[in-house]
Parts: C-alpha cells; sequence; structure tokens
C-alpha cells in the first residue's frame, strides 16, 4: 500500500506541474457498510489532499449529495443520471468512461458551479 501511494502522490504532482491549475475540488469521504474501503479511499484522498495543499491551491470539498444537487438539481440522483448530465453539460457525445472520470467531472463541474469557483 506505501508503494502504491507514493505513486499516487507522485502522480498527482506530476499532473499538477502540468497542467498548473488555479484551484481544485475533492469529494468528501462519506463512510457506509464498507470500512475497509472507506479507509483505502481515505488514504488515497490524503495523499491528493496533500498534493494539493503542497501547491497552495484553493480546494473545495464537496459530498456526492452536494455535487449531485448542484450539477441535476437532485440530491439523490443515481449515478446513470449523474453521468448522463455530465456528457450533456459537457457536450460529450457519450457518458465519460470509467464510472469514476464521471464522478470526477461532476465534482469539478459542482465546484464551477459554487460562488468563488472557477467558471
Amino acid at each position: 500500500m506505501t508503494r502504491r501511494l507514493m505513486s499516487i502522490y507522485e502522480d498527482s504532482v506530476e499532473l499538477l506541474k502540468r497542467y498548473e491549475p488555479d484551484q481544485a475540488s475533492v469529494e468528501r469521504l462519506f463512510v457506509r457498510a464498507h470500512l475497509q474501503n472507506a479507509l483505502s479511499v481515505g488514504q488515497v484522498r490524503g495523499v491528493i489532499l496533500l498534493a494539493l495543499g503542497q501547491q497552495d491551491l484553493p480546494t473545495g470539498e464537496y459530498t456526492a449529495m452536494e455535487v449531485r444537487q448542484s450539477v441535476l438539481g437532485f440530491g439523490k440522483a443515481g449515478k446513470g443520471d449523474v453521468q448522463r448530465m455530465v456528457a450533456r453539460l459537457l457536450q460529450l457525445s457519450a457518458p465519460p468512461r470509467p464510472d469514476d472520470a464521471a464522478d470526477a467531472l461532476a465534482v469539478a463541474l459542482c465546484h464551477g458551479m459554487r460562488p468563488g469557483g472557477t467558471r
């Protein structure tokens, strides 16, 4: 796990240097039934937040419900609904794949729709 986290951290730093964003956004972790999965996701999220913090990037953090509310206007929408709306808002010919890509784009869209977010 240590090597995997180091790789994710290094890749994050590389992407931040390459694309030089002026803001970032991440999804807040919500722990349900799968505690082991939540711990792994939390560790990954931590190294990404570290990379963002080292770049001194303003970073918005949003719950899944906040993201769905912003993107769809309904906080309890399903994953498929989010994927279709992301494709529509970004004028894509098809929903982004894998599903995590659509989720990441939805978080970015949510951030852009908030006061102080990039528009």
